[in-house]
């Protein structure tokens, strides 16, 4: 070990800012280095004491006297303050651990309390750098958390400790806001409520707070109670500027004293506070608070990191945003789309990704009434001093700043993928392949932006190459003067969708259609119903029916080929009667269609394949089908199939009966509502055994 002088030892040791001492109080300094914290084995070194072994404990230089205390006075809590206490202690948070954030908050609104007077002129001191020092001593089963704040002179300590639900921040604020010069500073504060400091109860069996205002002339006070009922305050000497809590553990909170979990627990709720927090000499929060820089000054590598950070993921982010205002609340916020969709690989359900902050300290991870559901995927932080808080900080209140929290961060989040849309529609087209399945949950769920949230949807189009995406705004843009409605298609995928006879009078009127292939779709579309005033209509839709003969109407065209032979108007009342008593309780009508087709028949007026796909999950496993509601038939009378199907039924009716059964089940089918095709089959090889007989 390389030897050290006596002087830059102890200036290392006791204090890089001490001022230069004498020589005799170097040598008294020296021998309390020696005495108080070498532990094990020392030699001396031309004097020095320097340490043999790694088996030294740590101390600020605040710590180089322990405190004397004086005999004190024992004052009793008020009645109510007891009720709160066992409140506070047994029952008010949730978590045990949230004492951890709660004592260091306190500690982070002391610092910024001295600072922000410092900056004032106010007449103050500071012996040491701001900065809060945490300590544990495993063997004598306690936590100390040390800070070099404001501290509090003795009425200061009987009404923030010994009334509990006063808060001495809260009180400094008041304060504060009452200056124009300084109203700006209050805003910097965490605590909000005065019970913070007793939650430390939960884990300890009796706290001991050694505290000396850096007001002029303050002199050092104890202040120690079990909880129970009574607190003794004593002046003490040696007490350096600022506040020191230690705990004493409880027997069933030793897991508390392992440095590793209370480092873990600062980084989870206190990681971003903004002075430096070390644990037995070790700091623990490295990770900068990138929400409180400027958008231009934060680097795609810082990005990255802090994705990586805040969301426990490996991947990068595919879009991030940093998003700050003023008003109508104060919100410093950002946030990270990832590249990947976790749900997407097998997960279960994510939970929401965006955790709330106040002033820099963590309120609620995992947020769930931030954001809305649909937007659980987005990742990121959301800070803001406009937060009403219960008395534990932990739960929200149903209020309206929370709600209209809520409401601007979901508009400003679905402004912020639209620009990003518009600005590379190719990279947006990967990010919909991933994450569209929340937009159209979005737009299912979230009515009061669901106008905004279907503008983010995409989808295939009838007269685009496949996979190639388009919005809603861009189909209607590209809609011809005359076409009304906005049409789409849900199909399994889009060769089957081209093949269909719904889509074939489209394709002949040039009528651009969209093919949905995801299960929500329809959900989707029923639940959007229209579109900048255009109404969204299914193409296999009787109101798609109507659209069609208005269209053939006006251009005078025929519903199919007039070429081939079409049966008359009393042939088809006499064929469509009989179709209908032979088809049975599946079928409530069969008439002709207006629509151009090549196929024998189709069926419209049916319920939904999604609805039914639905009932049937709900319905659990089950062999039985799931029974049809009666549909409409619509035959071709110039197909030849139906003009041979009128000829038949004179010649042999049973065959006839069947081959009308074959031409339902084969519409069924087109329509997507035949559950078992394997039904058909036998009557299927019947027909083929009549054919070729």
């Amino acid at each position: 070990m390389r030897q050290l002088s006596l002087r830059s030892t102890c200036t290392r040791l006791l204090g890089a800012a001490a001022p230069a001492a004498s020589p005799v109080h170097t040598r008294q300094a020296a021998s309390r280095f020696s005495g108080s914290l070498l532990t094990g084995n020392a030699k001396r070194t031309n004097g020095l004491v320097l340490p043999l072994t790694r088996s030294v404990r740590f101390y600020t230089a605040q710590a180089d006297k322990e405190p004397a205390v004086q005999s004190g006075e024992k004052h009793e809590f008020k009645a109510e303050t007891k009720k709160l206490l066992h409140i506070v202690a047994h029952s008010l948070y949730s978590q045990r651990e949230v004492f951890v954030r709660e004592l260091i908050s306190n500690a982070s609104d002391a610092l910024e309390k001295l600072r922000q007077l410092q900056t004032t002129s106010a007449d103050v001191s500071s012996e040491k750098p701001l900065g809060i020092d945490i300590s544990i001593d495993a063997d004598s089963k306690t936590i100390t958390f040390q800070d070099t704040g404001i501290g509090m002179n003795a009425e200061e300590l009987k009404e923030n400790l010994g009334t509990i639900a006063r808060s001495g921040s809260k009180a400094y604020i008041e304060k504060m806001q009452s200056s124009d010069e300084t109203k700006d500073a209050a805003n910097t504060i965490v605590g909000q409520f005065g019970v913070g400091f007793y939650s430390a109860f939960m884990v300890g069996d009796k706290i001991t707070v050694y505290t000396r205002s850096a007001k002029p002339d303050s002199e050092g006070y104890c202040w120690d109670s079990d909880g129970l009922g009574s607190y003794t305050l004593s002046k003490a000497d040696n007490v350096p500027v600022g506040t020191k809590i230690t705990i004493s553990v409880k027997d069933d909170a030793k897991e508390f004293l392992d440095k590793d979990k209370l480092s873990e627990i600062i980084k989870k709720y206190s990681n971003f506070v903004g002075f430096p927090i070390s644990v037995n000499g070790e700091k623990v929060n490295t990770v900068e608070a990138l929400w409180t820089k400027s958008k231009n000054s934060i680097t795609e590598e810082e990005h990255k990191n802090f994705y990586r950070f805040i969301s426990h993921s490996w991947d990068d982010p595919m879009y991030n945003l940093v998003y700050q205002a003023d008003g109508p609340l104060s919100i410093r916020s950002i946030l990270y789309a990832p590249s990947k969709n976790p749900e997407e690989m097998g997960f279960e359900r994510t939970k929401p990704g965006v955790n709330l902050y106040s002033r820099k300290v963590l309120i609620m991870p995992n947020a769930e009434k931030l954001l809305p559901e649909w937007l659980r995927f987005i990742k990121g932080v959301v800070d803001s001093e406009d937060l009403p808080l219960n008395l534990s900080r932990e739960l929200l209140q149903n209020g309206p700043i929370i709600m209209r929290l809520k409401s601007i961060m979901a508009s400003r989040i679905i402004k912020w993928l639209q620009d990003e849309a518009n600005k590379d529609p190719v990279k947006y087209g990967k990010f919909f392949k991933e994450f569209g399945v929340y937009v159209k949950e979005g737009v299912c769920q979230d009515t009061d932006n669901q106008k905004s949230i279907a503008k983010l949807l995409r989808f295939e189009v009838s007269n685009k190459e496949s996979k190639e995406l388009v919005s809603l705004d861009e189909y209607v843009e590209a809609m011809p003067e005359k076409q009304e409605h906005i049409y789409f298609f849900c199909t399994p995928n889009r060769k089957v969708g081209i093949d269909s006879p719904y889509y074939e009078p489209f394709k002949k009127h040039n009528i651009n259609v969209m093919f949905l292939h995801h299960p929500l779709d329809e959900f989707v579309m029923g639940r959007l119903s229209e579109f900048n005033g255009k109404r969204l209509i299914s193409v296999d839709s009787k109101e798609a029916g109507e659209a069609l003969k208005k269209l053939s109407d006006e251009a005078g065209e025929e519903a199919a080929d007039s070429s081939k032979t079409v049966l008359t108007k009393e042939e088809t009342d006499e064929l469509t009667a009989w179709m209908r008593d032979n088809m049975g309780m599946q079928v409530k009508d069969v008439k002709v269609s207006d629509r151009y087709m090549t196929y024998p028949a189709i069926v419209v007026d049916f319920e939904s394949p999604a609805v039914r796909r639905m009932m049937k999950m709900m319905a659990g496993n089950t062999d039985e089908p799931m029974p049809l509601s009666p549909c409409t038939v619509e035959i071709n009378p110039r197909d030849p199939v139906i003009s041979g199907l009128f000829a038949l039924k004179g010649k042999d009716e049973e065959l006839a009966r069947k081959v009308a059964m074959q031409l339902l089940d084969n519409a069924l089918i087109a329509a997507g509502l035949l559950d078992n095709p394997q039904s058909m089959l036998k009557r299927l090889n019947e027909i083929l055994a009549a054919t070729v007989n």
